[in-house]
């Protein structure tokens, strides 16, 4: 059952009846009943079908990464912080180069004390300026399709001030500079180092711009791991909306994330395909961006998700045993806040099965009342975004995990 591509569903009672895929069940039918069975061959198949079915293959290493240091501000931010500006060079044996600016704020009293700190580390929607009120940050993502964002604009959204002053570094970069968010961003984005622009299409066919900025996500963490104040165990990864997504694609693939933060990530992200409430595979492939977000398969199952082999629950699972934040906010009924408690909730299990305690509730919390387990969960009173009482939760558990 699908709804019209012009109907948003935000009525429960018209959610079809569903059944998920079981979560601890291969595709074969084998029953897994342990952690070393989860590890070594569920997780593994499950890895398999999300890369063919929705987010594409993994892209490769460059045949060479080099970092710069572009500058460095010893009294950031009042003088709480270190801030630095690395540039990140990918560069190919072809001659294909693609570069990258990188910004770090450090808690500037942990850098004097030579003390190793944790990290939050996440792509930026609209340049690395936009997200802080020091106006001599480079400009970033200047190839927007939407134009250059003016300084300042996401200052809420990051709370560099906030995130320093509780002892954790913060690294971002804008995403546009792996992937322009846009349906031809592909000649100007990290797959140009892989292929010609008249090979372009294979790319298309098994890559994904989720893809590309997962695969951002990991190459900052890579630059992250050599900077002598960050302990590189103490990774955490976040992100707001479609990079959201990306957070959990990319801390699926990448272990050395050692906590995962998804904020109003929805379809596609934490919520479960089969509820068809507000948005759908099959409203972001109407809308474009499920063509270029997705890989083409995707599209055979955007108007019968229930077909699917996978749900997000499984996703989710793939986490694990790592600590996992999903966040949802009460006006945001466009990302099915409902739909990604309950992915979460079923997520327990293999956290379970590693003799954790999942979410520890069965029941969608209040708003504002978060659930601090293994797996967390959040109903932030308030719309689309990300804020105060995100960062709140996120550095609470940081401060058990990290």
């Amino acid at each position: 059952m699908a709804f019209p591509c012009d109907a948003v569903n935000y009525d429960e009672t018209k959610i079809p009846a569903y059944q998920l895929p079981e979560i601890l069940t291969c595709f074969n039918g084998d029953r897994v009943t342990s952690p070393a069975m989860w590890v070594n061959r569920r997780r593994g198949e499950l890895l398999s079908k999300f890369k063919q079915l929705m987010y594409g293959e993994e892209p490769p290493r460059p045949d060479a990464v080099r970092s710069r240091l572009l500058s460095e501000k010893t009294d950031a931010l009042a003088g709480q912080a270190v801030r630095r500006e690395y540039e990140l060079e990918f560069a190919m044996n072809s001659g294909a180069v693609r570069r990258v600016t990188v910004l770090v704020y450090l808690p500037a009293d942990k850098v004097r004390q030579r003390i190793k700190v944790p990290a939050f580390l996440g792509l930026n929607f609209k340049g690395n300026h936009a997200t802080t009120d020091e106006d001599d940050v480079i400009e970033t993502g200047l190839n927007s399709p939407s134009g250059v964002e003016s300084r300042g604009r996401q200052v809420g959204r990051w709370l560099f001030p906030e995130v320093i002053s509780r002892g954790y570094a913060s690294i971002t970069a804008c995403y546009h500079d792996f992937f322009q968010d846009c349906l031809n961003g592909w000649d100007d984005s990290i797959y140009a180092l892989f292929f010609t622009p008249d090979r372009m299409d294979e790319a298309r066919k098994s890559f994904s711009a989720i893809g590309a900025w997962a695969w951002g996500l990991s190459r900052m963490l890579d630059l992250a791991e050599s900077i002598t104040e960050i302990d590189k165990n103490r990774i955490a990864i976040h992100g707001h909306s479609r990079l959201g997504k990306t957070a959990l694609w990319a801390g699926s693939l990448d272990r050395r994330f050692r906590m995962v933060c998804s904020n109003d990530s929805g379809c596609g992200g934490a919520a479960l395909s089969r509820r068809l409430y507000g948005e759908t595979l099959e409203l972001m492939m109407t809308n474009e961006i499920g063509l270029y977000w997705f890989v083409p398969e995707l599209r055979r199952y955007a108007s019968t998700p229930e077909k699917l082999p996978i749900d997000q629950h499984e996703l989710l699972a793939l986490i694990a045993p790592r600590p996992l934040a999903v966040h949802s906010a009460t006006l945001d009924q466009w990302a099915d806040p409902k739909g990604e408690f309950l992915s979460a909730l079923q997520a327990g299990e293999v956290y379970r099965l590693f003799g954790g305690k999942g979410l520890g509730v069965d029941e969608q919390p209040a708003p504002d009342t978060p659930v601090s387990s293994d797996v967390s969960y959040l109903l932030r009173t308030g719309k689309h975004d990300q804020d105060a009482a995100d960062w709140a939760h996120y550095l609470d558990l940081a401060d058990r995990w990290l």
